[in-house]
């Protein structure tokens, strides 16, 4: 990066939200392409997400193209037109869609998504490919973008940001319907804020 994309880069920042509880996050199952709606919960999650969005002075939206991102920023309440991002679409777990950790690893015992692989599903590789998309379209231009999606797309995109290995999302735990920032001291990319959200709406879980 030369010094006149770096100082147009440390002005931008990317605003994460996480969509609101599904069905299937709730109960620990991998949800990637698989489109399914946000629970009453969800939605209540992220109506309570929407006064710290608000806070963050927004002014660029991207998004995933699911419906469980989709209803999260409707509910946010934003006054601006989002980019509709199919960089943004959940880890593909090909044969592991819709089923838990603990069901893999009794027949894949230590399985993890960071390095066990997805049959038919993508690697860690591939999906810091779209998320490096992503990053460099925030980069582009001043201000903070707010980038709505999924729970493992989100974590590659945190690790991609600092610079790190796709595999090293595995240190961000993220819960649905929390907000974080990244942005920068200096000319090195930080994490400002991370998974910040109302505790009395969000359940937590190991998924």
């Amino acid at each position: 990066m030369c010094s006149s994309d770096l100082r147009m880069a440390v002005g931008a920042r990317i605003a994460l939200v996480r969509h609101g509880e599904t069905e299937w996050s709730r109960d620990g199952r991998h949800t990637g392409t698989t489109d399914i709606p946000l629970t009453d919960h969800g939605r209540e999650q992220a109506r309570a997400a929407a006064p710290l969005v608000a806070a963050l002075g927004v002014e660029r939206v991207r998004c995933s193209p699911l419906q469980r991102a989709r209803d999260t920023l409707a509910l946010l309440d934003l006054p601006l037109e989002p980019v509709i991002d199919p960089d943004l679409v959940e880890w593909d777990y090909g044969a592991y869609e819709g089923i838990t950790t603990r069901e893999i690893r009794e027949t894949v015992p230590d399985w993890t998504v960071w390095f066990g692989g997805c049959p038919n599903g993508e690697t860690p590789e591939q999906v810091a490919a779209r998320v490096d998309r992503v990053i460099a379209a925030a980069r582009a231009a001043d201000g903070t973008t707010l980038v709505v999606a999924h729970g493992h797309v989100l974590r590659v995109l945190t690790a991609r940001w600092l610079g790190l290995p796709p595999q090293d999302g595995r240190l961000f735990r993220l819960d649905t319907a929390t907000v974080s920032l990244l942005g920068w001291e200096r000319e090195t990319p930080v994490i400002l804020s991370w998974n910040v959200g109302d505790r009395k709406s969000t359940r937590l879980n190991s998924s």
